[in-house]
């Protein structure tokens, strides 16, 4: 009854209510998968990065084939495919899935059969069954809908080289954060490394608590990484533009490790996780942050339940 009275307020403040209704529109379905929209960036030699309709896929040009880093939302594998083309005349012989989310490997279900795809071994046992995050809308489970197909077949714990001299690629993890299998992709001869979402994006991170993720491990993973793979002076990010540094991961590291010490606080003085949230002020020293985190109360209850 409540909400019913609100609506009819509304209704009565007449130029609010076409806002309003505007607002509870429906949204836009997303574009179709097209060329146009894929754009290619070159970051290093024989390195680059196709940005648009999920994560940012890195794309690996070596001597015997072509290595993919993710590989994007449903329908749009083969456009990816088609997009390499434009880079390479090279086949695709190897994906690497930084995690198990569908923006990042829904793609592997069109590559062909000779293909290799690699992921951490939790992110290949998830990717079956994975669960999708509250309120997000994600689609229906493409592996699901395919079966045997794009599951990663050959799988890592710590640590797994491919490839030797310039093609040497090293995949790490360092436990859970965005996920409980986010691997970190070295491109070793160039410095440069994939991150995935782990560091997707500057702000409060997302922490999928279904698919193992933890606030509370969060930044400690982060360091984690920083410090055990030395030689990187450039990082791909999950869904940024551009790329970034090694120093800016550590700062995004401080950052959560500050996010999640300003929630555990709220819970010990009796708040809740949306109060949490609503509360926090990003600190002046983390430049180019959103000024608060609203819209993360799902991320604070996440550090709420592992908080004793």
């Amino acid at each position: 009854m409540k909400r019913i009275s609100v609506l009819a307020a509304v209704v009565l403040a007449g130029s609010v209510t076409i806002a309003v209704t505007a607002a509870q529109q429906p949204a836009a379905p997303p574009p179709a998968p097209s060329l146009d929209g894929l754009t290619v960036e070159k970051v290093k030699d024989n390195l680059f990065v196709i940005r648009g309709a999920g994560g940012n896929t890195a794309v690996f040009v070596t001597a015997s084939g072509v290595t993919v880093v993710d590989t994007k939302n449903p329908g749009w594998g083969q456009v990816l495919l088609d997009k390499i083309k434009t880079v390479t005349d090279k086949p695709v012989t190897r994906v690497i899935n930084t995690h198990t989310h569908y923006d990042h490997v829904s793609g592997n279900i069109a590559m062909p059969a000779t293909v290799e795809i690699i992921a951490h071994q939790y992110s290949a046992r998830r990717m079956p069954v994975m669960s999708t995050v509250t309120g997000r809308g994600e689609p229906e489970n493409v592996f699901k809908a395919n079966p045997g197909k794009g599951i990663p077949k050959r799988t890592f714990k710590d640590k797994l080289t491919v490839g030797s001299g310039a093609d040497q690629i090293n995949l790490y993890y360092f436990g859970p954060a965005h996920t409980g299998g986010d691997a970190f992709v070295e491109f070793a001869a160039l410095r440069v490394m994939h991150a995935g979402d782990v560091f997707a994006r500057k702000g409060v991170p997302l922490m999928d608590q279904d698919n193992g993720g933890s606030g509370v491990q969060f930044a400690s993973t982060v360091r984690k990484a920083v410090d055990g793979i030395k030689n990187v002076d450039t990082i791909i990010n999950g869904h940024t533009p551009a790329q970034t540094t090694p120093a800016d991961m550590r700062e995004f590291a401080d950052f959560v490790a500050d996010y999640v010490a300003h929630v555990q606080a709220a819970k010990k003085a009796g708040k809740t996780a949306e109060e949490a949230a609503k509360t926090w002020a990003t600190p002046a020293k983390y430049k180019g942050y959103p000024p608060g985190a609203a819209e993360s109360v799902a991320y604070a209850q996440v550090i709420f339940n592992e908080t004793k």
